[in-house]
Formats: C-alpha cells, sequence, structure tokens
C-alpha cells in the first residue's frame, strides 16, 4: 500500500471516533430543538432526534462504507425536513460529516456525483417545506451551499494529503538514488584503485620474471638478484591489495590498521622498483615543493604509477621520464619516453586495458586537465595537470 493511501485510510483510536459522533450527535439535536422553537407551528421533536441518531449511530462506519453512510445521512435529514424542521447547518451535521468522508476517501467522481445527487434531494425536499416555502434562501439555497461546501472541503483536504504524501514518496526515492549513486562512485573508485595496483605490480613483475629468465645462462648472479627483487616487488602488491581491499570490508571510516595511502613522497620507491624490470627513470621537480592533501596526492601518485606501467607494457624502450613541476596554483605531472610504442585505446574495448581512461578519471575528478599521445619528435607522453590551493604555502617535508 503506498503511503498516500495509508494516509487516507489511517482509522481513529475508538475513543475519538466516539467523542467526535457525540458531538456531532449534540449539535444535531440542537438544530431541532432551535428548529422546534422558532418555527411556526412546532413539529414533532423526537422523531426528528431519532432520525438524528440514527444518521450519526451509521458515521463510525463511513470511512469503510462512505456511500451507504450518505445515503442513510440523507434520507434522514429528508424526513426531518418533511416533519417541518428547519433544515439548518447544525442538523445537516451528520450529512455534512458523511459528505466529508466521502469526498475525502472515495473516487473524485463518485465523491462528487453524490454530493451534487444529495443537495438536489435537499433542494428538492426544501420546495416541500410547509413552514418556510417563501424564504427560498433558508429552505433551498441554505441545504445545498452546505452539502456543497463539505464536498469540497474534503476534496481539498484529500488534495493536500496526497500532495503530502508524493513529496514524500518523492524524498525517498531521491535518498535512495543519491545512495546509490554513491555506491557507483565508491565501485569506480575502489575499481580505478584495484586496478592501478594490480597492473603496476603485474607489470614489473612479469618484466623482472622475463628479465631473469633471459640471463639465467648469461649472468646467473644478476638473475637471482632480479629474482629477489622480484619477491619484493609481489609482497608490495599484496599490501597495497590489502589495504585496498580492506576498505571493502570496514563498517566504519576509521582506517586502523590500514597503510596510508601513497603519495608523491613515495615515488624513489616507484622509481626502484621500475629500475628492477628493466626500465630506467629519471625524475625531475621543478618549482619549491609543497605538501599536497591525501587524496590530490595519492591522485598524482597513481597517475604516474599508471604512466609508468603503460611504458614497461608498451612502449620499446628502457627509459622513461618524470617531470614533477611545482606552480603556485596547479602541479603538472609530465610522463615522456622515445620508444614508438602501441600505446592502449583511450576507450576500453576488447583486447584495450582502462589505464588511459583511469588517469583521465583521476584527473577530471579533481578538477584538472589530462592529455596523452604520440610526442612529435617520438615516443609518448602522459601529461596532466592538476589545481592546487593557492592558500596552501607551506613546503613538503
Amino acid at each position: 500500500m503506498s503511503t498516500s493511501r495509508r494516509l487516507l485510510t489511517a482509522r481513529r483510536p475508538p475513543a475519538t471516533e466516539g467523542m467526535t459522533v457525540g458531538l456531532l450527535f449534540a449539535v444535531a439535536v440542537g438544530g431541532c430543538l432551535l428548529s422546534y422553537w422558532v418555527a411556526p407551528g412546532p413539529p414533532p421533536l423526537w422523531p426528528a432526534v431519532l432520525l438524528c441518531a440514527l444518521a450519526c449511530a451509521a458515521l463510525p462506519w463511513r470511512r469503510g462504507h462512505p456511500l451507504p453512510v450518505l445515503a442513510l445521512a440523507t434520507l434522514s435529514m429528508v424526513a426531518v425536513s418533511a416533519l417541518g424542521h428547519l433544515v439548518t447547518a447544525l442538523v445537516m451535521a451528520p450529512l455534512m460529516a458523511a459528505q466529508y468522508s466521502l469526498s475525502l476517501r472515495g473516487h473524485r467522481r463518485t465523491a462528487w456525483t453524490w454530493a451534487l445527487a444529495a443537495t438536489a434531494v435537499m433542494v428538492v425536499s426544501g420546495l416541500f417545506h410547509r413552514g418556510f416555502q417563501h424564504e427560498w434562501v433558508i429552505s433551498l439555497v441554505n441545504p445545498a451551499a452546505w452539502v456543497l461546501l463539505s464536498a469540497a472541503l474534503g476534496s481539498y483536504v484529500r488534495v493536500r494529503r496526497e500532495y503530502a504524501a508524493a513529496r514524500t514518496e518523492h524524498a525517498a526515492r531521491e535518498r535512495e538514488e543519491e545512495a546509490r549513486h554513491r555506491v557507483v562512485q565508491e565501485r569506480m573508485r575502489i575499481a580505478r584503485e584495484l586496478h592501478d595496483v594490480v597492473a603496476h605490480h603485474l607489470a614489473l613483475a612479469n618484466a623482472q620474471a622475463g628479465t631473469a629468465a633471459h640471463l639465467a645462462r648469461a649472468d646467473p648472479e644478476q638473475a637471482y638478484e632480479i629474482l629477489g627483487r622480484l619477491s619484493e616487488t609481489t609482497a608490495a602488491a599484496l599490501r597495497e591489495l590489502k589495504s585496498t581491499v580492506g576498505l571493502l570490508r570496514q563498517d566504519t571510516d576509521a582506517d586502523d590498521g590500514l597503510a596510508p595511502a601513497p603519495g608523491l613522497g613515495q615515488l624513489p620507491d616507484l622509481v626502484a622498483a621500475c629500475a628492477a624490470a628493466g626500465l630506467e627513470v629519471t625524475v625531475a621537480v621543478d618549482g619549491r615543493p609543497r605538501s599536497l592533501p591525501p587524496g590530490l596526492d595519492l591522485t598524482a601518485y597513481r597517475i604516474v604509477q599508471e604512466a609508468l606501467t603503460n611504458v614497461t607494457k608498451h612502449a620499446a624502450t628502457r627509459t622513461a621520464r618524470v617531470r614533477v613541476a611545482y606552480a603556485p596554483q596547479f602541479l603538472t605531472l609530465t610522463v615522456t619516453d622515445e620508444g614508438a610504442a602501441v600505446r592502449p585505446a583511450d576507450r576500453p574495448g576488447p583486447g584495450h586495458g582502462f589505464g588511459l581512461l583511469g588517469m583521465r578519471e583521476r584527473a577530471l575528478a579533481t578538477g584538472g586537465t589530462f592529455r596523452a599521445g604520440p610526442r612529435p619528435e617520438g615516443g609518448f607522453e602522459v601529461a596532466c595537470t592538476l589545481p592546487l590551493d593557492s592558500h596552501d604555502e607551506s613546503t613538503a617535508p
């Protein structure tokens, strides 16, 4: 059941319902007494009271069976009018309550059809009223106006409740969509981390294993040394994988027991790992080094790491250059090689990786720019610009 339906079918406590019906009966009896006192030739009182009691007795069922209750209340008011009583808003209290309930809970077209029918019946009964045949405002307009007013009020309250329920449901759907969007974004972030970690370390391990196999007979000592570094590469891969996968097992945001996220401070270790795989990397730093926010520091490191991984996997060269340039408002990273390379496509597809796409996403996520492509003089270049906080002028430790 929808929220709007639950609101429209909500039931009152029995005590409240009893008090409401009793109050309506008292109001109707008061209207009969008023008519008994002012009408010319006092009409019968007790039959009118009994008819009002009959109409009020049916009101507790107005939520589940609004049409029969409205019909009984209308016939009771017609009978009261036929007895010679003045049909005022007081006497019509049970009828107005029944009409309001039908307009609030019933079908809109059905409610207005019955409202017009009840109005017509009350108007026709007023035409034959003995004491007020010449007072058409009292005998005709007054009953019609109160019935239609009850119908309009019920319809208005119904629309307001449906609008409030629709807003509540819309807000709930928006919260669900926002939560789903955050889950997707978190999955993409973790997928990029896993790709960078696995691709980098496996590429280095593959290069080290190939070099060791090539040198196994010609230079066994160097081959054993490379194999020793291979175990260090795989151990580093396992540590980063444990740290990344550990994020998926956390119930809170606490990072106890997890290794700190890498940053540009780990570039020497990255260069050493590449050297063990046979790739000589030269690092140049321009400008005054600055401490970076953890997220930006991780983004810069991952972009350099993925660019060097692509050099190891795809470039026909064993050298690469990394340039880190600090400007007042930007950090520029450039990774170049001089090999005739066949590079992965910018958009992944069958047989292509996610390296360039992942680097582009990381750079754009920080508000920076990214460019990758062949160099006119040969080789390949990856360049990105990441925005810095111009107010943070502290130097790196």
